[in-house]
């Protein structure tokens, strides 16, 4: 029988197995740069790096310093998606358990979707940075960020159905929304990786750079954000992604209730006294 003792004990044994795999950096003030690093595996989604990844994230969104997040993966690759291993040696033995499919379950839910629900619910921004692979869970993150950017020699894959298993943990409503049924299924049956420019092309992401221009371009949107005011986009994040799934009038509604609040701020009223003075000098 795996009991909740027992299920904690396997990620505190993942937690210790990590050590290195996942790499932080603060390049400069306002960033964090969180990089999945075992590159002899293309950043495949192990349980050692999958829970540390999930901690790292979540500290990075808790350090009030950070006021926007890199999601990059060193050596060529983003991610190649879930480990095959892990599928192996972790998951198939959790079925065979007394708690059946509920185990598996709350690996999915917490730390796979864990990492999802991390990206998509923080109020600070993510930008994906995707050089290489990026593949079924691992494109799953990729898209789950605000921005997406890929390099030239990125390759999107959704490959769930190859090893036949659905897509999961938010790709499919992710991939429904920017590529409607057709398209999405398309990409599930055939399992054809996408270029980054065809990424970009599709919608998928914001823009293709070559590889040794990723990261600053990375650091070049991380500029844009520190640059506004930081309650403004913390609270935009937020409007936004609810946005898509309300009515209109839901929508118009929530932003009326969270405007009044940014007109109370400091940085408003400096932002707009400053461009006023400027107006009023360039007319002396």
């Amino acid at each position: 029988m795996t009991t909740a003792t027992e299920y904690d004990t396997m990620i505190e044994g993942f937690r210790a197995a990590g050590a290195g795999l996942v790499r932080v950096s603060y390049p400069f003030e306002g960033c964090a740069v969180v990089s999945m690093h075992d590159p002899a595996r293309l950043n495949a989604l192990s349980g050692p790096l999958t829970v540390r990844l999930r901690d790292e994230l979540e500290r990075a969104i808790a350090n009030p310093a950070v006021r926007a997040i890199v999601l990059t993966g060193e050596g060529g690759a983003f991610s190649a998606g879930g480990d095959l291993r892990l599928m192996r040696d972790t998951a198939w033995p959790l079925l065979a358990t007394h708690d059946g499919t509920t185990a598996l379950w709350r690996w999915i839910r917490t730390q796979f979707g864990g990492i999802v629900r991390l990206i998509a619910q923080s109020d600070k921004p993510f930008i994906a940075a995707v050089d290489g692979p990026a593949a079924g869970v691992g494109l799953s993150f990729a898209l789950a960020c605000d921005l997406v950017l890929v390099s030239t020699r990125a390759r999107l894959v959704s490959a769930f159905g190859r090893i036949g298993l659905v897509p999961e943990v938010g790709i499919s409503w992710l991939l429904t929304r920017r590529l409607g049924h057709a398209r999405a299924f398309e990409l599930f049956v055939s399992g054809e990786p996408l270029s980054g420019e065809d990424a970009v092309r599709l919608g998928l992401a914001n823009a293709a750079h070559a590889p040794e221009a990723l990261e600053e371009a990375a650091f070049g949107w991380v500029r844009k954000i520190l640059a506004l005011p930081e309650h403004a986009v913390r609270m935009t994040k937020p409007l936004l992604r609810g946005a898509a799934d309300m009515a209109w009038p839901h929508a118009i509604l929530a932003e009326e209730f969270a405007e009044p609040n940014c007109f109370t701020t400091a940085a408003h009223r400096e932002v707009v006294s400053a461009m006023l003075e400027k107006r009023s000098g360039s007319r002396t």
